[in-house]
């Protein structure tokens, strides 16, 4: 059969996850052969055991490989005669389980290779499979201890149980590549051998035919040590920007000293050497990027690789249960770690089939309670800061708590007395214990007890956690989150003043400029006409506190951001465009602020802060009621990573924060507004902070405001104490979460408001 040559690329990605999956299942299946095992690790065993199989399963029905899928399902038949009375396995049926694994690589790797279309008809490899079964009642029977043989005695095989050799199973005529001949394909490992010497044989067998400069095997570390150093050159790129401002200062230092004469050639020197560091600091600013680019390219991939595939599977799915039902997916253009995303594939699949089989109802019963006959199913991806958020939910007929509680007292998970003392959120938590299903019968689906299960594991070893939310009648959702250390997500750059601030573009739903004709002004407020609604206008300036309020006016941009059922338009000053970028977490201090979900940091080094959506749809009413700020500070810099984080900081604090990118601003700013305390760089261009301070000092009205000084050099700590600062902090320090402290501690001394 051949594969649909849109997911031809996702089947050599399947084709090696099966290969790892495979392998795990012959270790298992070799540890089970032998004896010494107690009850619990063969319980154990055989859970492991019936999650890999239903994962190979559910991963090859949703590429619509159905040879593989029927397979799977073959093997599982075999292995749930065993399953309900876990004990050592007999050696017939670990040869039909190993044979059939040997079937199923050899088949994946001609489907991966392109070859489907010549593969024999699998129906005659499920016939071999079946030919050589051993009956249930055999196959669960525990045979009667045989004294080992003596030697050069032939061991004679219990009596009703056929005996068939992994290497002398039937075969099935595979083309593979030229050290396999397709007669005899190498099995997964024979069925007396052991060890990680057995496991490890296929994986050269089956990429025999790959040539030796077809890649590079990276390692982790040494990508996460070239990350490191990535790091690092953006710091060299930051500090090449300090020393190319530095030398400007020594330029018009010199120029201020009136040797025009005998400064020229000086002058003209650190001028061009200043414009050569700005010139390499460019350079160096697109190697980063460059670089960025390259290993995102190699450690991700969107989300959407292994949500495509899903569409097509629970399509697949709802016609074969005679169901209708749709996929949506929110979020598909996250791109995620490589590895975490192979590891979710099989957790994603488990979910939508368990929706499909469990969740939805037939269209006939979905009319009748009102429902639209098509069953909705929707997928949603959202990565803040270092933690990804994942919610499968469907509209289905939902959890019946009644039920899980009858089917989990009669299948021995819960005793009566437990049942009682657990709450509805516990008993639906009872669906994840491995051997849990409402279903009577095993169909091709369901039945077994090991999908949800197979989700808490996966989840739970990749360090996440899955809850269940559910109303009867209503439907289902799951959500899953989970630790990320790699991957980026789609974000809209837009400025305010000078600042430069991240709306993820999940949230966004539209752009446009304003036309006034659109808006309906009011002395309070402003809303726009948007598809046939009024939404209030809301200015991103006024918001983050850096202007008073005011509307739109003609042609500047608009963002309709919509975030929990509420929208808003979002006026900016204008638009830099999207960037998929790497959202970190705020620091541990300043991490509560409601207003961010994290910072990105821009090829420049820049530091932007991602704004959180639902606080921007967030009622003006709500917002001061959640947050109330009394107290106002200015900063002053002209780095805007030392803007951001400040501002963050005080704000985590109570703080309405306004920014000022030079002196001259912030001496415009004071006489506007009244602050409590004003937080400066000491290294400025034009105006530096000492000169600031000067100027301060001689206002009367500003002459006792509390000043803190923050310079990059410790060194000039004693410069800040001459120059009449209140307080002096390194940046180091400001970084490591000191800001706030010293902030209210000067505040307290001078008889501000802490």
């Amino acid at each position: 059969m051949a594969v649909d040559p849109l997911l031809q690329s996702l089947v050599a990605g399947f084709a090696a996850e099966a290969q790892e999956v495979c392998q795990k299942v012959t270790i298992d299946l070799l540890e089970l052969e032998r004896d010494g095992l107690d009850a619990d690790a063969l319980n154990k065993a055989y859970v492991r055991l019936g999650r890999h199989l239903h994962t190979l399963k559910g991963s090859a029905a949703s590429l619509g490989l159905q040879d593989l899928s029927e397979i799977a399902h073959k093997l599982e038949d075999a292995l749930a005669p065993l399953r309900e009375h876990p004990q050592k396995m007999p050696r017939a049926v670990v040869d039909l389980l190993l044979h059939g694994l040997d079937i199923f690589m050899l088949r994946v790797q001609a489907h991966a290779d392109g070859r489907g279309d010549a593969l024999p008809d699998y129906t005659i490899a499920l016939a071999q499979l079946v030919a050589v079964a051993p009956p249930p009642e055999l196959a669960a029977a525990v045979p009667s201890p045989v004294a080992p043989p003596a030697a050069g005695v032939p061991a004679v095989p219990s009596p009703g149980v056929a005996v068939v050799p992994a290497a002398a199973a039937p075969a099935v005529a595979v083309p593979v590549a030229p050290k396999a001949p397709a007669s005899t394909p190498a099995p997964l490992s024979s069925a007396g051998g052991g060890g990680a010497g057995s496991s490890e044989q296929p994986r050269d067998e089956f990429h025999s035919g790959e040539s030796e400069g077809a890649g590079w095997r990276v390692g982790t570390r040494q990508v996460t040590a070239l990350m490191r150093e990535v790091e690092r050159l953006r710091e060299v790129r930051l500090r090449t920007e300090e020393r190319s401002r530095e030398l400007d200062r020594a330029v018009a230092l010199l120029a201020r000293q009136g040797l025009l004469a005998e400064t020229a050639e000086a002058r003209t020197l650190l001028a061009g050497v200043g414009r050569a560091l700005r010139s390499d600091g460019e350079e160096t600013a697109d190697v980063v990027d460059a670089l960025e680019d390259g290993l995102k390219a190699i450690t991700t991939r969107p989300v959407r690789t292994i949500l495509e595939p899903l569409q097509r599977m629970v399509r697949d799915l709802s016609r074969q249960l005679r169901k209708e039902a749709r996929l949506s997916v929110v979020g598909a253009e996250v791109s995620l770690d490589r590895r975490l995303l192979e590891k979710l594939n099989g957790a994603l699949v488990h979910l939508l089939r368990n929706a499909v089989d469990h969740g939805l109802e037939s269209p006939a019963e979905r009319e009748r309670t009102g429902k639209h006959h098509e069953g909705a199913l929707t997928l949603r991806i959202e990565q803040q800061g270092n933690l990804l958020f994942l919610e499968s939910s469907d509209d289905g007929r939902g959890i019946d708590v009644a039920r899980v509680r009858q089917v989990a007292e009669s299948r021995g998970l819960a005793t009566a007395e437990e049942l009682v003392r657990m709450n509805d959120n516990q008993v639906r938590d009872l669906i994840f214990r491995p051997g849990f299903s409402t279903r009577a019968d095993v169909t091709d689906t369901s039945g077994r007890g090991v999908g949800l299960d197979a989700v808490r594991a996966a989840v739970e070893s990749l360090q996440g956690r899955i809850e269940v939310a559910s109303t009867l009648g209503q439907g289902t959702r799951f959500m899953l989150t989970l630790p990320v250390e790699l991957g980026s997500s789609p974000v809209l750059v837009v400025r305010v003043f000078d600042q430069m601030m991240g709306l993820p573009m999940l949230a966004v739903e539209a752009t446009q400029l304003t036309r006034m004709s659109t808006l309906r002004l009011s002395k309070r407020r402003a809303q726009l006409e948007y598809q046939g609604q009024l939404i209030p206008v809301v200015d991103l300036g006024a918001r983050l506190g850096l202007r008073a309020a005011s509307p739109p006016s003609e042609g500047q941009p608009l963002m309709v951001i919509q975030n929990g059922g509420k929208r808003v338009a979002l006026a900016v000053d204008s638009v830099v465009g999207d960037r998929d970028l790497v959202i970190r977490p705020l620091p541990a201090e300043v991490r509560d602020v409601p207003a961010y979900q994290g910072a990105a940091t821009l090829s420049r080094g820049e530091l932007m802060l991602i704004l959180r959506p639902n606080w921007l749809v967030l009622e003006p009413a709500a917002l001061s009621t959640a947050a109330p700020q009394s107290r106002r500070a200015l900063v002053v810099d002209d780095s805007l990573t030392a803007r951001a984080l400040h501002r963050a900081m005080l704000e985590a604090g109570g703080f309405t924060v306004h920014l000022a990118s030079s002196g001259a601003r912030a001496l415009e700013r004071v006489l506007t507004d009244a602050y409590d305390v004003i937080i400066c760089d000491l290294e400025m261009e034009e105006m530096d902070g000492e000169e600031f301070i000067r100027r301060m000092r001689q206002r009367p009205e500003t002459r006792n405001l509390p000043i803190i000084l923050v310079s990059t050099h410790e060194a000039a700590r004693d410069r800040g104490r001459v120059a009449g600062a209140d307080g002096f902090l390194s940046k180091r320090d400001c970084a490591s979460g000191r800001l706030l402290a010293e902030v209210l501690d000067v505040m307290s001394r001078r008889g501000g408001r802490p």
